[in-house]
């Protein structure tokens, strides 16, 4: 492996927004009462989201803008009365790069804003990308 950290770039294909607004008051995981929330997509990559429909499962890539990124391990579920477990093994958004995978479903699509149900993310959580489930419906 190289000493050297490879340079590269990722950007951001458009924002959540969420009554969530602080970590403390997020789910942990989007089964436990994710409110309905939206992906406000940048304008330049609407034309990428024109084949989604409403009803299809999708994993959102996000950058957990709000977790710490020199956590190494964390007390499962925020209980310190269970022992430390190494971030890897963990959904935390407390790792080395937090990015955050969230299966959803798709309520709503316009040509710039998609609805979601089941997001823990918090407001102003960026979207890295967007990947179709496959199988493609929801299935709850």
């Amino acid at each position: 492996m190289s000493s050297t950290p490879a340079h590269f770039e990722v950007r951001a294909v458009g924002l959540v927004r969420s009554p969530l607004t602080d970590r403390a008051g997020a789910p942990r995981q989007a089964d436990e009462d994710a409110p309905p929330a939206e992906i406000v997509l940048d304008p330049r990559f609407a034309a990428a989201a024109a084949d989604l429909r409403p009803g299809m499962r999708v994993v959102l890539l996000t950058w957990l803008h709000a977790g710490s990124r020199d956590v190494l391990a964390v007390h499962p579920r925020g209980d310190r009365t269970r022992p430390a477990t190494g971030v890897f093994a963990t959904r935390s958004p407390d790792r080395p790069n937090p990015i955050g995978l969230h299966e959803v479903t798709l309520t709503a699509v316009s040509p710039q804003v998609l609805g979601v149900a089941g997001l823990e993310a918090i407001d102003g959580t960026p979207i890295l990308d967007i990947k179709p489930v496959l199988g493609g419906v929801e299935t709850r």
